[in-house]
């Protein structure tokens, strides 16, 4: 027998922690980067953080389960000085650290601020989730949502509130789109169905802008922040 039922996606938390932190000082604008495993969520952190080190003051929190491998990652291709990468080891499935339990993020965050002095921009890395991956507004205050070609040209019309509420949806890898048989124009129609004004950005991190527009995204989002 069939059921017809609604489906239940996973709540987006709307309530943001504020601006100030405990002594009065401005915290750094916090955003976080979800995705599927593979999608290129931490290439994209290291071309973010290539783009922006030198006009604003970073650090970068991972997640991965187990392992520190995100953070070493970014440690050897030294794209910001160690002191600015810390892990955080989830112990369970990646979604929870961002969106249930945001405790050892918020710790790590708040770590990085007090030991490194008044920052800019903190970028949250989760480990890789499926298409229900969301941050609580408690822990970020803008995401990104990662997917990449190679996963099927299908993602954004199958949904799910990454894809559709995530305030950036980023197709990586598009270089890779002949040689999987994805249609690029497909993708961006279904896109633009599931999010309506919301934006989206196809990048290749071989191309010749690479992250750029990803890094004008954070630019604007950073501008309106500071200016509140």
């Amino acid at each position: 027998m069939h059921l017809d039922h609604a489906t239940a996606y996973p709540e987006r938390h709307t309530h943001g922690a504020g601006p100030l932190r405990a002594d009065g000082s401005r915290r750094a604008l916090r955003i976080g980067l979800g995705g599927p495993v593979g999608s290129g969520k931490t290439a994209t952190v290291a071309a973010l953080c290539r783009a922006l080190r030198a006009e604003l003051s970073m650090a970068v929190v991972t997640n991965d389960i187990y392992t520190r491998e995100d953070a070493e990652f970014l440690l050897r291709e030294a794209v910001l000085p160690p002191e600015r990468i810390t892990a955080v080891e989830t112990g369970a499935c990646p979604h929870t650290a961002i969106r249930d339990d945001i405790s050892a993020n918020l710790e790590a965050v708040e770590e990085l601020e007090e030991a490194l002095g008044p920052l800019d921009l903190v970028l949250v890395e989760s480990g890789g989730d499926n298409l229900t991956a969301t941050f609580s507004r408690g822990l970020v205050d803008a995401q990104v949502f990662v997917i990449d070609v190679a996963g099927g040209d299908d993602i954004p019309r199958k949904g799910g509130p990454g894809v559709t509420t995530a305030d950036l949806l980023v197709v990586n890898k598009t270089d890779l789109a002949p040689h999987v048989g994805s249609d690029l124009d497909r993708m961006a129609r279904d896109a633009a169905d599931q999010r309506g004004p919301l934006p989206v950005v196809f990048q290749s991190l071989r191309g010749a802008d690479g992250v750029a527009p990803v890094a004008a995204w954070v630019r604007e989002q950073y501008a309106a922040w500071a200016a509140r």
